[in-house]
């Protein structure tokens, strides 16, 4: 198996399930995960053999972790299929450069890492070219009357999370969505515990004052 091509999502959320449940699961505890092909070979082992040139442990390493990356890959993406391709960017990504990972954390926050990196990333670029093909839209629609039939609770804080500056989305996506700690945040965005807890104060505050626009919209 080539180790930058891996194969697709098993596990995603089904399309029209929404967010995926949250939570950083077993492989997201720093405990080495136990690998469900090769018996008792450890995740660590299956590391070790992968940067050997054991490429044929990729697909474990994969299985192992493909559900979390792509909960957290989709929590920025909010899209299925944005998702997959930020999902698949990561194990790419990932599987090149594991000579990087030197296990001072544990191999599912390194991911978590490269997640993230790779969903903001990919989000600059994907927001770059949709405001280049919306602006003739945009236009065409500058005189049509605009309202909402419904309340829309779901897509109102998707929008919120989305204009939240990237610092700020990214502490409190893997924090209020995903479980991290500020001490784990910080490793990972190479941050201070300090700036993660300001930053998560501030996004909160952020989305509060969108939702509460939102909500005025709604009542007037």
């Amino acid at each position: 198996m080539n180790p930058t091509h891996p194969p697709a999502p098993h596990a995603t959320p089904r399309r029209g399930t929404g967010v995926h449940e949250s939570g950083k699961g077993e492989s997201g505890t720093g405990k080495p995960a136990r690998d469900r092909r090769l018996g008792s070979v450890t995740e660590a082992e299956l590391i070790q053999r992968f940067k050997n040139g054991d490429h044929r442990v990729a697909r474990s390493l994969y299985d192992m972790h493909v559900d979390r990356v792509f909960r957290i890959c989709y929590r920025f993406a909010g899209e299925y299929d944005l998702a997959q391709d930020f999902t698949q960017e990561t194990f790419v990504r990932a599987f090149t450069k594991i000579h990087t990972f030197r296990g001072e954390a544990a191999f599912g926050t390194w991911l978590s890492t490269v997640a993230t990196s790779v969903s903001l990333n990919g989000l600059r670029k994907v927001k770059r070219l949709r405001t280049r093909e919306t602006t003739l839209d945009d236009q065409l629609q500058a005189d049509a009357p605009r309202t909402r039939l419904e309340p829309d609770v779901r897509a109102d804080l998707h929008r919120a999370i989305d204009s939240l500056p990237d610092g700020y989305r990214a502490v409190f996506i893997l924090h209020d969505v995903e479980g991290y700690t500020h001490a784990e945040i910080g490793q990972m965005l190479g941050i201070q515990t300090g700036t993660s807890k300001s930053q998560l104060f501030r996004a909160r505050a952020r989305l509060r004052e969108q939702l509460a626009v939102h909500a005025g919209e709604w009542a007037s």
